[in-house]
């Protein structure tokens, strides 16, 4: 064997003692920030439900015209019953409205339990894709990702999806209908009073995209750093017995340290940002009651409007308020489903850097003939640790690579095996190069103890 090897293998971060075979670390993964794209390419896994999401939306808009109805039969209460003290009357409207709730109820359970199925069914083949993905990815891509960070992708960003579409998806589609709906009565009962009833509604929508937008930064941030914590507890407690042997207890209680900080200042930010929105919400929808109220009152009293009239506007105006105040709440859930879903995105769009050539064999037979001819190898950028390496070991021959920790003997059986490529120089089997042998028959004529 001649040439140098070297034993300053580069690693990215310190590893609490354990020694690692490549460089460790989060990885320099450039995120992707594109909430449109991410929402459509989402929306693929879904093509197969299309005809229960038929059923679902067509059951919701059926479930929210009929509850628009409740306002308007409360007004015609008042007006044609209560007041002219028609009790049969008021019976007849009393039970359309227990007819109204009961079928919106209804609709509603029927809803989630179809929704709950869809949900499941499309995180599982999402998990399943990003599980084997991952399988087809080289060694050097978990060389540059924390198992932990891994780990929460095929959990925590999987469940963030999941609660968004078990929880939410239903609840938009009805809170949109809701809320043209309750604008086209409330002009078709009296355009002054509704007029009224939008003053607050520009400040509604401005406040929510502010704040939401200002959310989803800070919920990705959030779990990309909750990643690093589940990595750096994943790698300390797999190797607590190295770090007492080595009494590395303060180094890796700093590490945590400096992480958990890390995720709980992003998680002061993200929370106050997400919490921010109902309470403000709250205040403006108040506004708007106060509103209607006020000059509902004088339009009364001015004979402009009824008694009943009043009150189907301010069970409208809190209606109103509703599918604005669960936008904001969804919010939350939104921004991180889409931080969830990026990362997830982010990790099956990575190639695999190790793949069969075109005209990759299998041959039928193998002697054992293993050349190395001035082999060059790294495993980051201009930190060497095979250099100029040759060797020959002929069939039946039985050679000890010996040096110590760090010295590359691992990284000789990891290059031979193609786990890495080499930058420079030949592997040779049989007089051909390995790189020109497929990988799956390659490996399986090789037994590592």
């Amino acid at each position: 064997m001649s040439g140098k090897n070297s034993d300053n293998k580069k690693e990215a971060q310190p590893q609490t003692g354990m020694h690692r075979r490549g460089p460790r670390g989060m990885g320099n993964i450039e995120k992707a920030k594109d909430a449109k794209g991410t929402t459509l390419r989402l929306l693929n896994y879904f093509k197969e439900y299309r005809v229960k999401i038929a059923f679902v939306v067509i059951a919701t808009v059926a479930s929210s015209l009929v509850g628009l109805a409740g306002p308007y039969l409360q007004g015609v209460a008042i007006d044609k019953y209560i007041v002219l003290g028609d009790l049969d009357g008021l019976l007849r409207i009393s039970l359309m409205l227990a007819g109204v709730y009961v079928f919106t109820t209804l609709v509603a359970g029927v809803n989630s339990v179809i929704m709950a199925g869809i949900s499941q069914g499309s995180l599982m083949k999402m998990r399943k894709e990003l599980f084997e993905h991952m399988q087809l990815l080289s060694l050097s891509f978990f060389d540059k990702n924390q198992t932990g960070d891994l780990m929460s992708r095929l959990t925590n960003d999987i469940d963030a999806i999941g609660a968004l579409l078990t929880q939410n998806v239903t609840q938009l589609v009805q809170n949109l209908l809701t809320l043209v709906g309750i604008i086209v009565l409330m002009f078709s009962l009296n355009v002054w009073l509704a007029l009224a009833s939008l003053i607050v509604f520009p400040l509604m929508i401005i406040f929510t995209a502010v704040v939401g937008k200002r959310t989803r930064v800070y919920y990705r941030d959030l779990q990309k750093q909750t990643g690093g914590l589940n990595g750096v507890i994943q790698e300390t407690l797999g190797g607590q017995k190295v770090v007492i042997a080595f009494e590395q207890q303060d180094a890796v209680n700093k590490k945590f340290d400096k992480m958990n900080q890390a995720v709980k200042e992003t998680g002061v930010l993200a929370l106050t940002y997400a919490m921010m929105v109902p309470p403000i919400m709250g205040i403006l929808s108040n506004a708007n009651i106060a509103i209607v109220a006020g000059l509902g009152g004088w339009m009364t009293l001015q004979g402009l409007a009824t008694i009943g009239t009043i009150a189907t506007f301010i069970q409208y105006s809190r209606q109103f308020a509703n599918p604005l105040r669960h936008f904001a709440n969804m919010y939350n859930s939104i921004q991180s489903a889409l931080a969830g879903a990026e990362r997830i995105f982010e990790i099956i769009d990575t190639p695999p850097e190790l793949t069969d050539c075109e005209d990759a064999v299998s041959p039928q037979q193998i002697q054992g003939e293993v050349v190395f001819e001035e082999v060059d190898f790294e495993y980051v950028p201009d930190v060497p640790v095979l250099k100029n390496i040759s060797l020959h070991a002929k069939p039946g021959e039985t050679i000890a690579l010996v040096g110590p920790t760090g010295a590359g003997k691992t990284t000789i059986v990891n290059v031979l095996t193609r786990f890495y490529d080499i930058q420079k120089g030949k592997i040779t089997i049989d007089g051909l190069d390995i790189r020109n042998v497929k990988k799956d028959y390659l490996r399986s004529k090789l037994g590592i103890v």
